[in-house]
Protein backbone atom coordinates (compact mmCIF):
# COMPACT_ATOMS: atom_id res chain seq x y z
CA UNK A 1 0.00 0.00 0.00
CA UNK A 2 1.13 3.21 -0.80
CA UNK A 3 2.04 6.34 1.64
CA UNK A 4 0.72 9.71 1.48
CA UNK A 5 0.89 12.78 3.30
CA UNK A 6 -2.07 15.07 3.55
CA UNK A 7 -2.26 18.33 4.83
CA UNK A 8 -5.86 19.16 6.47
CA UNK A 9 -7.35 21.89 8.28
CA UNK A 10 -7.51 20.90 12.43
CA UNK A 11 -11.59 21.41 12.31
CA UNK A 12 -11.54 19.08 9.40
CA UNK A 13 -9.27 16.88 11.21
CA UNK A 14 -11.54 17.06 14.80
CA UNK A 15 -14.95 16.16 12.58
CA UNK A 16 -12.98 13.32 10.82
CA UNK A 17 -12.27 12.36 14.50
CA UNK A 18 -15.46 11.92 15.64
CA UNK A 19 -17.27 10.37 12.76
CA UNK A 20 -14.54 7.90 12.72
CA UNK A 21 -15.19 7.04 16.02
CA UNK A 22 -19.55 7.07 15.54
CA UNK A 23 -19.03 5.29 12.31
CA UNK A 24 -16.61 2.38 13.89
CA UNK A 25 -13.81 3.13 11.34
CA UNK A 26 -10.59 2.08 12.60
CA UNK A 27 -8.20 4.62 11.63
CA UNK A 28 -7.82 7.98 10.11
CA UNK A 29 -6.35 6.06 6.54
CA UNK A 30 -9.73 3.97 6.45
CA UNK A 31 -11.85 7.30 6.08
CA UNK A 32 -10.10 8.84 3.69
CA UNK A 33 -9.69 5.78 1.47
CA UNK A 34 -13.75 5.92 1.71
CA UNK A 35 -13.89 9.19 0.70
CA UNK A 36 -11.35 8.92 -1.91
CA UNK A 37 -13.68 5.71 -3.41
CA UNK A 38 -16.64 7.83 -3.05
CA UNK A 39 -15.57 11.11 -5.13
CA UNK A 40 -13.66 8.72 -7.79
CA UNK A 41 -16.89 6.68 -7.85
CA UNK A 42 -19.04 10.36 -7.85
CA UNK A 43 -16.54 11.55 -10.37
CA UNK A 44 -16.62 8.78 -12.90
CA UNK A 45 -20.21 8.77 -12.71
CA UNK A 46 -20.09 12.14 -14.46
CA UNK A 47 -17.33 11.21 -16.69
CA UNK A 48 -19.13 8.79 -18.52
CA UNK A 49 -22.49 10.41 -19.76
CA UNK A 50 -22.41 11.85 -23.19
CA UNK A 51 -25.24 13.67 -24.79
CA UNK A 52 -28.21 15.75 -22.99
CA UNK A 53 -28.20 15.17 -19.20
CA UNK A 54 -30.16 16.35 -15.67
CA UNK A 55 -28.24 16.66 -12.48
CA UNK A 56 -28.38 18.01 -9.20
CA UNK A 57 -26.00 19.25 -7.29
CA UNK A 58 -26.02 19.87 -3.37
CA UNK A 59 -23.69 22.25 -1.52
CA UNK A 60 -22.88 22.79 1.70
CA UNK A 61 -20.76 26.36 3.35
CA UNK A 62 -20.29 28.55 5.98
CA UNK A 63 -23.65 31.23 6.18
CA UNK A 64 -20.92 34.03 6.21
CA UNK A 65 -19.01 32.52 2.95
CA UNK A 66 -18.36 34.95 -0.01
CA UNK A 67 -21.01 33.55 -2.53
CA UNK A 68 -19.70 36.01 -5.31
CA UNK A 69 -17.44 33.01 -7.02
CA UNK A 70 -20.90 30.76 -6.78
CA UNK A 71 -22.70 33.44 -8.11
CA UNK A 72 -20.29 33.82 -11.24
CA UNK A 73 -20.63 30.34 -11.91
CA UNK A 74 -24.28 30.23 -11.86
CA UNK A 75 -24.34 33.54 -14.38
CA UNK A 76 -21.37 32.02 -16.42
CA UNK A 77 -23.71 28.69 -17.06
CA UNK A 78 -26.87 29.96 -16.75
CA UNK A 79 -28.12 28.38 -19.45
CA UNK A 80 -27.54 25.05 -17.81
CA UNK A 81 -29.25 26.05 -14.20
CA UNK A 82 -33.07 25.42 -14.07
CA UNK A 83 -33.79 26.41 -10.26
CA UNK A 84 -32.00 26.57 -7.63
CA UNK A 85 -33.34 26.44 -3.79
CA UNK A 86 -31.15 28.02 -0.84
CA UNK A 87 -31.90 27.58 2.62
CA UNK A 88 -30.15 28.11 5.72
CA UNK A 89 -29.27 25.08 7.75
CA UNK A 90 -28.24 24.64 11.33
CA UNK A 91 -25.15 26.04 13.16
CA UNK A 92 -24.10 28.44 10.52
CA UNK A 93 -24.12 26.92 7.57
CA UNK A 94 -26.20 27.42 4.21
CA UNK A 95 -27.53 24.28 1.92
CA UNK A 96 -27.78 25.04 -1.73
CA UNK A 97 -29.47 22.82 -4.45
CA UNK A 98 -28.88 23.64 -8.33
CA UNK A 99 -30.77 21.46 -10.82
CA UNK A 100 -28.68 21.61 -14.49
CA UNK A 101 -30.36 20.77 -17.80
CA UNK A 102 -28.07 20.65 -20.74
CA UNK A 103 -24.70 18.90 -22.02
CA UNK A 104 -22.99 16.57 -19.88
CA UNK A 105 -19.84 18.26 -20.89
CA UNK A 106 -21.06 21.61 -19.92
CA UNK A 107 -22.55 19.99 -16.60
CA UNK A 108 -18.56 18.45 -15.83
CA UNK A 109 -17.15 21.96 -16.43
CA UNK A 110 -19.92 23.70 -14.14
CA UNK A 111 -18.97 21.23 -11.49
CA UNK A 112 -15.02 21.18 -11.79
CA UNK A 113 -15.56 24.94 -11.58
CA UNK A 114 -17.95 24.73 -8.24
CA UNK A 115 -14.72 21.89 -6.75
CA UNK A 116 -12.26 24.62 -7.15
CA UNK A 117 -14.36 27.35 -4.80
CA UNK A 118 -12.66 26.92 -1.44
CA UNK A 119 -15.62 28.60 0.29
CA UNK A 120 -17.59 25.34 -0.39
CA UNK A 121 -17.09 22.49 1.86
CA UNK A 122 -19.49 19.90 0.96
CA UNK A 123 -20.55 18.76 -3.19
CA UNK A 124 -22.55 16.38 -3.93
CA UNK A 125 -23.47 15.37 -7.48
CA UNK A 126 -26.68 12.84 -8.52
CA UNK A 127 -26.66 12.47 -12.81
CA UNK A 128 -29.84 11.44 -14.67
CA UNK A 129 -28.99 10.53 -18.25
CA UNK A 130 -31.31 11.36 -20.82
Amino acid sequence: MTIISLSIPETLVKQMDQNMKEKGFVSRSEVVRQALRLYLTEDLKIENVEGEAVATITLIYKENADRRRLLETQHIYNGLVSTFLHAHIHHGFCLEVIILKGEALLIRKFVDRLRQNPEISEIKISVLHQ
